[in-house]
């Protein structure tokens, strides 16, 4: 059966990065080289080039500024671009702490990172070892820069000086004091008029919205906004500082003990008391509320789709897999059965597995030869175009000669210029894939084995990780393993249900 992921899902829109010094190009490194090859690994995955980001000249001493980089980084937000393809990471940014940034703002927005020199896929499960080696160091280094701004808080604050931080909303700072902001602060006093009315968070996010009220970066209000805004004991007039810390797990902060609290006075926006009664009423409603229960994610939803291209889901009435299109269905248990029997038959066959990886690394080292050899045929041509032009400079030959000898040695360059990019591009998709192929082996091992075991969140954790889609038909069911297509060979063999 033929693959029908790519008929139905749209190409991914990606971006390419290209930065090179003038020193760099001095030496020869030309941008339209680093284009080139980003381009064409682009090609081979099947995506498309939405933008290109050009800092030729511009030194990666720090990028973050740059115009180029602002645009780049709007285009990730808005969901524009969802992947960077660059030549290698010092192409990206030779500062180690812009890394690190890049790093956060791209796993915030779900978009990739992906560096040929270094063979590093963000959306492969090698490159995401990569993206949260990087993810620990940005932690550590936020959290040493946290530990020393906490100690200098204590400190200030005994000697008396002014601890500033960003102005809570409703204030502003001027002569390092707080003081209530003149349009906000009176927006900040509605909150919690409209809370005692209501006593809805979400309903009094809803009515500021409906007003056209927005917060400081025109944001809407949302219920999470309202609950931190009423529980600010600053609009009563004390507002507090080095009262949190970063904590490991779920939760990204806690409460410090009360002694290590800086408390400061401050103009008040509402009254004591209906601070008070406000945030008694919170508190009445975390006890009497009925929180709903988590929602069931079945283990192979959204990588279950029907041969008409739609993704199959569970109905809460239903113990089936169901494809609202076509009506398609299999049963839960039918295909988590189908699912362990072909992982199992082509897991134990290490026969299959060596022959992929042997014959990967045959055509991975062709292809870097291939890629040898045209760079060193590349630098014969032209240095046989240099003498040419060189002989024409000295008289050694006239127009009509020159044209006849010069002419095809510079198709000839033209020609090895496009091509070297486009084999480098194929060497480098060929070595992200091994990798990130054996990354999946590794995982997918002892997957029949471990799977009774498993909670329900490991499961959906290992089958996020190594299936890209399972395809039901009406007889076949096929598996794809991410980056690993001789799996889809073996299976083939045993399709019938």
């Amino acid at each position: 059966m033929k693959d029908q992921s790519a008929l139905h899902r749209p190409a991914r829109s990606i971006g390419i990065w290209i930065r090179v010094s003038t020193d760099d190009q001095a030496q020869g490194d030309s941008p339209k080289h680093h284009e080139a090859r980003a381009r064409h690994f682009a090609a081979s995955r099947e995506w498309q080039v939405a933008e290109v980001y050009d800092l030729a000249g511009v030194s990666g001493k720090a990028v973050m500024e740059h115009p180029e980089t602002k645009r780049m980084l709007e285009d990730v937000r808005r969901g524009h671009v969802s992947a960077l393809v660059f030549s290698k990471l010092a192409r990206l940014t030779r500062n180690a702490r812009e890394l690190m940034e890049f790093s956060d703002f791209f796993r915030e927005h779900n978009a990739d990172l992906i560096s040929l020199q270094e063979n590093i896929d963000t959306s492969t499960p090698s490159g995401r070892l990569f993206y949260n080696m990087v993810a620990v160091m940005a932690q550590w280094e936020r959290e040493e820069i946290a530990d020393r701004v906490n100690a200098s808080i204590g400190i200030r604050a005994k000697l008396g000086k002014p601890l500033n931080g960003k102005a809570p909303y409703g204030y502003y700072w001027k002569d390092k004091k707080l003081i209530p902001h003149p349009e906000e602060a009176p927006v900040r006093k509605l909150i919690y008029e409209l809370f005692l009315e209501h006593q809805r968070k979400r309903t009094v996010a809803r009515i500021l919205n409906e007003r056209g009220l927005r917060v400081r970066k025109g944001a809407r209000f949302s219920d999470t906004t309202v609950g931190r805004l009423l529980q600010d004991p600053t609009a009563k007039g004390i507002h507090r500082a080095n009262y949190t810390k970063r904590i490991a797990g779920d939760k990204p902060w806690a409460l410090k003990p009360e002694h290590e609290w800086v408390l400061t006075k401050v103009q008040p926006v509402v009254s004591e008391d209906l601070w008070q009664q406000c945030n008694d009423l919170l508190e009445a409603l975390k006890v009497t509320q009925v929180r709903p229960t988590k929602r069931a994610v079945h283990t192979f939803a959204g990588v279950t789709l029907c041969t008409c291209g739609k993704k199959m889901y569970v109905p809460s009435n239903s113990p089936k897999y169901i494809c609202m299109t076509c009506r398609n269905k299999i049963p839960i248990v039918d295909l988590e059965a189908l699912f362990l029997e072909r992982v199992q038959g082509f897991m134990a066959s290490p026969d299959a597995l060596a022959e992929y990886f042997d014959r990967t690394a045959g055509i991975v080292a062709d292809k870097q030869r291939l890629f040898e050899s045209i760079r060193t045929e590349l630098g014969r041509v032209a240095a046989d175009a240099d003498r040419t032009y060189q002989l024409y400079l000295d008289g050694g030959l006239d127009v009509k000669q020159f044209k006849e000898r010069y002419q095809p040695l510079d198709d000839r360059k033209k020609q090895l210029e496009a091509d070297l990019p486009k084999v480098e591009a194929e060497v480098d998709a060929l070595k992200i894939n091994s990798l990130s192929g054996k990354e999946v082996a590794s995982k997918a091992k002892d997957l029949p084995s471990r799977w009774k075991s498993m909670t329900p969140d490991e499961r959906r954790q290992l089958i996020e990780i190594t299936v890209k889609e399972i395809i039901i038909g009406e007889n076949t069911f096929d598996v794809t393993l991410y980056e690993l297509p001789i799996f889809k060979e073996v299976v083939n063999r045993q399709r019938t249900l």
